[in-house]
């Protein structure tokens, strides 16, 4: 009974992030078991992380600026952003840049959960513990999805070549550069580390709210509902 709490406490921020997300949609939301099946995809992708990042280490060492921004961020985000660029991109559900959002937050906080339910179960995790998890990494990992997803969706529905090619670079080049940080603030072990953590989620927080509208703006439904509207 106890390992169940556990589990459900350690599952329970992902699902509602990603539901937050999910409603956030205002023209047309995407088909539920298409934004489960991202998530799964996240939950898949944990194994060859963690296998590609463990022959990193062994390689490269664990210095924390190194470690923050290539073996940690550089090899979580850019398999996120491989996965979210090869099996969604193309896909005729993604018809608005919105959903670029959805679905990189779905892949984002899949991986997130089994992180998030890994440390309960390997660790000595307690209500607090866990709570401070699901506002820090969980609720990370989602704020970095935005961000990829953002700019995935203006790569989608942008009418140049180039542009396209040079939002599809800050879509891994963004987040990646916001989750080093994040872990390089975690991982250096300053008694201060608080002063600037919560200044970052803060910052990140403010930044998808606003990418998440400005997405919403930019919907190709949003003039379609409003054409209606007249009409009525």
């Amino acid at each position: 009974m106890l390992l169940f709490s556990i589990l459900t406490a350690a599952v329970a921020p992902g699902i509602s992030l990603l539901t937050y997300f999910y409603l956030k949609d205002r023209y047309d939301a995407e088909p539920i078991h298409m934004v489960v099946r991202v998530f799964l995809l996240g939950v898949l992708i944990v194994l060859p992380i963690m296998v590609i990042q463990r022959g990193l280490l062994l390689w490269l060492g664990d210095g924390p600026i190194l470690f923050s921004f290539t073996v940690s961020a550089g090899v979580e985000e850019l398999l996120k952003w491989f996965v979210l660029y090869h099996i969604i991109f193309n896909h005729t559900e993604f018809d608005e840049p919105y959903d670029g959002i959805v679905y990189a937050v779905a892949i984002s906080l899949g991986f997130a959960t089994v992180e998030n339910v890994l440390y309960a179960v390997f660790q000595p995790a307690s209500v607090g513990s866990l709570l401070i998890r699901a506002l820090l990494p969980v609720s990370g990992h989602a704020l970095f999805g935005v961000t990829m997803g953002y700019y995935v969706g203006k790569a989608k529905f942008a009418n140049e070549a180039k542009k396209k090619r040079n939002f599809l670079l800050l879509a891994a080049a963004v987040p990646l550069a916001e989750h080093g940080v994040y872990d390089y603030i975690m991982g250096s072990g300053s008694t201060y580390w608080v002063w600037f953590i919560v200044p970052l989620m803060g910052y990140l927080w403010i930044k998808g709210v606003r990418k998440m509208n400005r997405a919403n703006a930019r919907s190709p439904f949003r003039m379609l509902g409003h054409e209606e509207e007249i009409k009525l």
